[in-house]
């Protein structure tokens, strides 16, 4: 990603609720981001290798300039989707951020052993989730840098 470019993010939540707390936070930062949500791991996957419904079509879509995963997925869970990127050689490179309700050290363990490269957890309070997101923005989105990939 080129510095001042859009910062396509992928949403991995199958927490609509969630998704719209993450997807408003995320809308008020200056940079101009576009949120890909998916609601499953298996989307995540075909989204990621371009395959099921995002294998039709002319153009691919591009891939993320960051991945937003939860763990406790339909169909594919977090960290298996989590374990393909870091094993496919033109995604490892992404980065991944745990996004879940999930404080259980082995998931903590799990999740940076197989590359994730933050892991936070969803505060209940609503405030505070959002509170968390702001930071996550401030962060990943303003202050962090992405590699050309």
């Amino acid at each position: 990603m080129t510095t001042g470019a859009a910062v396509l993010i992928l949403l991995v939540e199958d927490d609509d609720a969630h998704a719209e707390i993450v997807r408003r936070n995320l809308a008020d930062f200056r940079i101009a981001n576009r949120i890909v949500h998916v609601s499953d791991g298996q989307s995540a996957l075909d989204y990621l290798l371009r395959e099921g419904a995002f294998a039709e079509g002319g153009e691919p879509a591009p891939w993320p300039d960051l991945i937003l995963l939860d763990l406790r997925l339909p169909k594919v869970d977090g960290l298996e989707v989590l374990r393909r990127v870091k094993a496919h050689p033109e995604l490892r490179r992404i980065p991944a951020v745990i996004l879940t309700t999930s404080a259980a050290e082995s998931d903590v363990v799990c999740a940076y052993e197989d590359g994730a490269g933050s892991y936070l957890v969803k505060p209940i309070d609503f405030d505070k989730f959002k509170g968390l997101m702001e930071t996550f923005g401030f962060y990943w989105l303003a202050w962090n840098r992405f590699p050309d990939c």
